[in-house]
C-alpha cells in the first residue's frame, strides 16, 4: 500500500462532516458546525485536517452531461501488447491528459485498462477511438461498449463506520 492510500482514522464527527459535504460541499464552516453542533473553529480545523490528509481531495459541481450536449457515454477497454516496454507509463500520461475520458482504471482480466469516455455522438467517439486511443504505441485492441441508459450516476461514497 502507497503511503498516500494509507487509512485515516475518522470519529463519528468527521464521518458525519465528510457525509453532509458530500451532499453539498458548498456548507460554510458556519453552516456545517451548526449541523454537526460545533463552533466555527473547531469545524475548520476538522475540515482543514480532512482536507490536508487528503480525504477530501477537492470540491466540484456535479454537472449534466447531457444538457452539455455530451450524449454518449462509451466504456472502452483496452488491451496492449507484451512487447512495449514503457507503452502502458506513456498511455497513462496521456490518458490523464484527456478531458473527454472520465475514469481509467488499470484491471485484471481480458483488457488491460477500462476507460469511461463521453462524448457528443457517436461520430466523436469513433474519431476519439482513432485519433487517440489506437495511436498509442503498444495498443493491439480496442473493445468499446456504449450505455444505453444510466441508472445510477453517483460521486458519494459510502462511508464506512
Amino acid at each position: 500500500m502507497r503511503k498516500t492510500d494509507q487509512e485515516v482514522a475518522l470519529d463519528s464527527v468527521d464521518r458525519e462532516m465528510l457525509r453532509l459535504l458530500q451532499d453539498d460541499g458548498t456548507l460554510s464552516s458556519s453552516a456545517l458546525g451548526e449541523t454537526l453542533s460545533l463552533t466555527v473553529t473547531p469545524c475548520w480545523r476538522r475540515r482543514k485536517r480532512l482536507e490536508d490528509l487528503g480525504v477530501i481531495r477537492g470540491y466540484q459541481a456535479n454537472l449534466d452531461r447531457r444538457k452539455l450536449g455530451l450524449r454518449v457515454m462509451a466504456f472502452a477497454q483496452v488491451r496492449f501488447d507484451n512487447h512495449s516496454p514503457g507503452a502502458p507509463e506513456d498511455f497513462e500520461r496521456v490518458i490523464g491528459s484527456i478531458p473527454e475520458v472520465l475514469t481509467c482504471h488499470k484491471v485484471t482480466g481480458e483488457a488491460d485498462y477500462v476507460l469511461t469516455v463521453l462524448a457528443r455522438d457517436l461520430d466523436s467517439y469513433g474519431a476519439f477511438v482513432e485519433e487517440v486511443l489506437r495511436r498509442q504505441a503498444g495498443v493491439v485492441s480496442i473493445q468499446s461498449t456504449l450505455s444505453l441508459r444510466e441508472i445510477k450516476a453517483d460521486t458519494r461514497i459510502a462511508i464506512p463506520n
